[in-house]
């Protein structure tokens, strides 16, 4: 009966309403306020403040200043090498593994398209298709900022306006292309290991999905589709590179990423699975014919 309360709720609460009435609020100063609502919220998810240059709550002028507050300094190694690709952010994976043809595994039961999940490219999906993904949740807990898994080019960045559910295990269990049907944020790059997908995905409370080459993208919600796209050619200053473990973008509130990788010579780390905690800079997979080499 409960489960069947909170169903209903997420599909008739005015989620965009509540998500943007949350942005209000997070993005102003309410000085000692503030101060008690973030000082509540590590109290109550049990943040571990140590991990963060600023460790003082009484620093950030803002509820977004915490919710995107940076790591401290080499907090975390970063793989160095090369033929291995790395975890993009802190957070639980609710799945990882290969594509089935077009299908990508939601939940158990449950599966979506990759055609549905990169907004109707045939030309993007095409490049996936029979590749690997990897879904990362990230909860309210963790750190908000998403990282490259490895040196990448900018090609392609598609916004997608869509739903705003929430994307917890137990949404993910009932509700079907639960991640194509959610606002997301496209983000493709040529890499050293073929294409490479990024795609941040919104959800209720979530005020912002921001990149670094863009800054914020969402809000304002205009409900319709945008696409942007960068040179072939290194010739052009517009051309935006990215190193193994740079910043590329960050949620105001919490949410997920899904990291598609090509068909090909990638192998996932076999340590990981669904519900596996992970933390930037771990390995996330490898170039398959060097998988017997992976030390730095």
């Amino acid at each position: 009966m409960l489960a069947c309360i909170k169903l209903a709720l997420n599909y008739i609460l005015p989620k965009q309403a509540l998500t943007e009435l949350a942005g209000w609020c997070a993005a102003k100063r309410f000085g000692w306020l503030t101060k008690a609502v973030i000082d509540l919220f590590i109290w109550y998810y049990k943040v571990d403040m140590q991990e963060f240059q600023k460790t003082d709550t009484a620093m950030y002028n803002t509820f977004n200043d915490f919710f995107v507050r940076r790591l401290r300094d080499n907090l975390y190694q970063i793989k160095s090498d090369s033929n291995v690709l790395v975890c993009p952010a802190n957070g639980v994976i609710s799945q990882i593994g290969l594509i089935q043809g077009d299908q990508i595994l939601q939940a158990k039961e449950h599966s979506y398209s990759l055609l549905s999940l990169l907004a109707g490219s045939y030309a993007m999906t095409k490049l996936f298709q029979d590749g690997v993904f990897v879904t990362i949740y990230l909860s309210p807990k963790d750190y908000h900022r998403v990282h490259m898994p490895c040196n990448g080019v900018l090609r392609e960045m598609i916004y997608v306006p869509g739903d705003l559910y929430a994307l917890n295990l137990f949404m993910r269990q009932r509700i079907p292309n639960l991640f194509a049907r959610n606002e997301r944020l496209i983000c493709r790059f040529d890499t050293p290991f073929g294409p490479v997908v990024q795609v941040l995905v919104g959800a209720t409370i979530v005020g912002s999905i921001e990149t670094i080459w863009s800054g914020t993208v969402t809000p304002p919600r205009q409900g319709i589709i945008k696409c942007w796209n960068w040179p072939l050619t290194h010739i052009d200053n517009d051309v935006i590179t990215l190193r193994k473990g740079d910043e590329m973008g960050r949620f105001k509130l919490g949410s997920t990423v899904i990291t598609l990788l090509s068909s090909g010579k990638i192998t996932l780390d076999s340590s990981l699975c669904a519900g596996s905690q992970v933390r930037l800079g771990m390995p996330l997979a490898i170039r398959s014919e060097n998988r017997k080499s992976t030390g730095d």
